[in-house]
């Protein structure tokens, strides 16, 4: 790493913008499990069982620890679940089991105080541990706040003497949607309040000399979440506070391919900078199968620093604290206000048919003599040497290698692809959209003359190192300091046998770069498509289409579907979550960019549905109290009739669409 980048960039987030380094953070002794300094990034996950079932909650985290779980977080809402802690703890040792516990608290600081004398680490959410939250707007003067601290300061005070007496670490964990009334009447429902209202309990624990702590910045809105950690970091340099560990995770992610997809761009985006020390990967499914996933993240890491040589950053234009889509010329619906594109691979399909392209979101419908296109349809189809033996849909754009497309009688409606060593010549170009592929290598004086000048160029920026997140974006950073405004498709291809494998790896190297306002579209291939037959080809083709979609979803720059925010469940849940988000995704995944909120209690709801349109959420047995926005609609529901209550509130709002059956081949 230069000398010359680390004074040249105008943030303090991270060591470098291009040459892997992980943060080197203070070490937080948790048990016989240390985090931080050298040691590896950890991984954690919290139990879902009732924590006054003691065998239950041990089978459960003996299943979790068996997956390769380091630390286990188990809810205590009140001082009975705090004092059953030490049972659980003492099983689990008569098992031989020593895994660090962590007793999760909110709103109950005497539970707090319990728990610490009983297991390795407390969470606590500064946004409600010594705040009840009423969603109210507060005028402050600068007297009245610090009133408000000292208040804060004399119910923490406890429960830092006994962390220090007992040897017990905490995570001040703060939640972007359970920031207290305090914190947002003076700051806003933003990063800086975030990291603000963590900074208001660390200053206390710094002051009485208690150092063993971790800090979270979690949110459902990654941007958010990853402004708000990049925050955090500068502001611990700027007031010369140790650099304590981060624990890395998105809330409420949600399930299957959607969860994974949003945790890797959220948490994999910090990753590639070094930020992060353990992370908790949270998805509504069993708690065990969260492991294996957040190991993956972790696993890119493990000998990153040998990746080839990136030019360092001499000026930084990308502000990492506040969203800026960057501003690019508008080509052919590609850029400019455009919604990024998604251009879907079938260069290795052969014979290519009509009903292939169902694969990637278009339909013919052969009784109607009609295309049909769901919300995922793709908006470009690369078929490089092989153009389509038939009228593509009008939703459709077709982009061929330029050596065929020069030589195709119809040259208007399909568009030439160029390698970046030919664009820079002569060539004959189509005179609306012409696509150039390029790595970093190629992004030199010539080809950015050329951009500069030409209004119908997209490029298609591909990188080939370990560390690809980092060399795009460098790439990108050229052009922006060159104040060349030519649309970019962010292009990775992939090896990866293992679909999860490429979910994650995708959605970080992508999605890390989309969080930061880069990127018009992505475009998505894998050398596993040469091996493949047609069936398995195509089946292939659909899930990395849907994947593109996922990452531009996750990222918050292209919404095509209903996002669920579902917390991971805990020993505080109230219904099934697995079950009832199953259920009401199946009533409501056609409601195209609508956000709904599904949480287990109140501890989660409404607060961490900051960004959510409805909410559901379990307030007692059998009891759902429903939500638009953060303002509750109805307070008590039965179970039974929920989801057809819920369904009324979107219909009343307008935004109500009945599901349309097609007939497809």
């Amino acid at each position: 790493m230069s000398s010359g980048e680390l004074s040249s960039i105008n943030t303090k987030y991270c060591s470098s913008l291009t040459q892997y380094v992980r943060r080197k953070s203070s070490v937080v002794t948790i048990g016989k499990v240390p985090m931080g300094g050298d040691y590896p990034i950890r991984l954690q996950s919290m139990t879902t069982v009732d924590t006054m079932d003691t065998m239950g909650s041990v089978e459960q985290i003996i299943r979790m620890v068996e997956a390769g779980c380091e630390y286990v977080r188990v809810t205590a809402p009140s001082v009975k679940e705090a004092q059953n802690l030490e049972n659980i703890k003492n099983e689990l040792l008569k098992r031989g089991y020593d895994v660090p516990l962590v007793a999760d608290i909110h709103f109950t600081p005497n539970a707090a105080e319990l728990a610490a004398k009983i297991v390795e680490k407390v969470r606590i959410n500064p946004g409600n541990y010594a705040d009840k939250k009423k969603f109210e707007v507060i005028e402050y003067t600068d007297a009245s706040y610090q009133e408000e601290l000292e208040r804060i300061r004399e119910k923490f005070i406890p429960l830092v003497k006994i962390c220090k007496e007992y040897g017990t670490a905490m995570r001040i964990g703060t939640n972007h949607g359970s920031l207290s009334d305090r914190i947002l009447s003076r700051y806003g429902d933003t990063p800086l309040g975030m990291v603000e209202s963590a900074l208001e309990f660390l200053r206390i624990c710094e002051d009485l000399e208690y150092y063993n702590i971790v800090i979270s910045m979690k949110a459902s809105n990654t941007q958010v979440m990853v402004q708000a950690y990049r925050l955090l970091v500068q502001k611990l340099e700027e007031e010369g506070l140790r650099p304590y560990p981060l624990h890395l995770g998105v809330t409420e992610a949600g399930e299957a391919e959607d969860g994974r997809i949003k945790s890797a761009v959220g948490i994999g985006t910090l990753l590639e900078d070094g930020l992060g020390d353990t992370v908790r990967v949270s998805l509504t499914e069993a708690p065990e199968f969260e492991i294996p996933v957040a190991q993956k993240l972790v696993d890119r890491y493990i000998d990153r620093k040998k990746h080839a040589a990136i030019p360092f950053v001499e000026k930084n234009p990308i502000n990492p604290y506040s969203y800026k889509r960057r501003t690019t010329t508008d080509v052919h619906t590609i850029g400019g206000l455009n919604v990024p594109r998604v251009i879907a691979d079938f260069s290795d399909v052969e014979s290519l048919e009509v009903q292939d392209l169902k694969s990637i979101g278009h339909f013919y419908l052969p009784a109607l003599d009609k295309w049909s296109m769901n919300d995922l349809g793709a908006d470009f189809i690369y078929t490089g040497k092989n153009k389509a033996p038939f009228m593509l849909p009008n939703g459709l754009k077709e982009i061929v290698d330029a050596d065929t497309w020069k030589v195709l009688t119809d040259q208007t409606h399909v568009f030439p692809l160029f390698m970046a060593r030919w664009y820079k010549t002569d060539v004959v170009k189509h005179p609306q959209l012409n696509f150039v592929v390029a790595d970093i290598e190629d992004v030199d004086d010539a080809l950015l003359l050329r951009l500069a000048s030409d209004t119908t160029a997209v490029l298609i920026l591909e990188s080939f190192n370990e560390h690809a997140m980092a060399e795009l974006r460098r790439s990108f950073i050229t052009l922006m300091n060159r104040e060349i405004a030519t649309p970019v498709i962010i292009k990775r291809a992939y090896t990866h046998k293992n679909e999860e494998t490429l979910f994650l790896a995708a959605s970080t190297d992508a999605g890390g770069l989309l969080v930061d306002g880069l990127g018009d579209g992505i475009f998505l291939s894998s050398e596993k498509m040469i091996l493949a037959e047609k069936e398995a080809l195509l089946a292939y083709l659909k899930s990395v289409n849907n994947l593109g979609f996922g990452i531009l979803q996750a990222a918050r720059t292209r919404m095509t579907k209903t996002e669920y925010i579902s917390c991971p469940s805990c020993g505080r849940t109230l219904f099934d979550l697995q079950e009832t988000t199953a259920m009401i995704r199946k009533r409501t995944d056609h409601l195209k960019g609508v956000k709904i909120g599904i949480m287990g209690c109140i501890v989660n709801g409404p607060g961490e549905m900051a960004d959510a349109d409805y909410g559901y959420v379990g307030v007692g047995k059998d009891k759902i109290a429903l939500y638009r926005g953060q303002t509750v609609v109805n307070k008590a529901v039965h179970s039974d009739k929920a989801v057809d209550e819920l369904i009324n509130i979107i219909k009343e709002d307008g935004k109500w669409l009945e599901p349309v059956v097609s007939e497809v081949i």
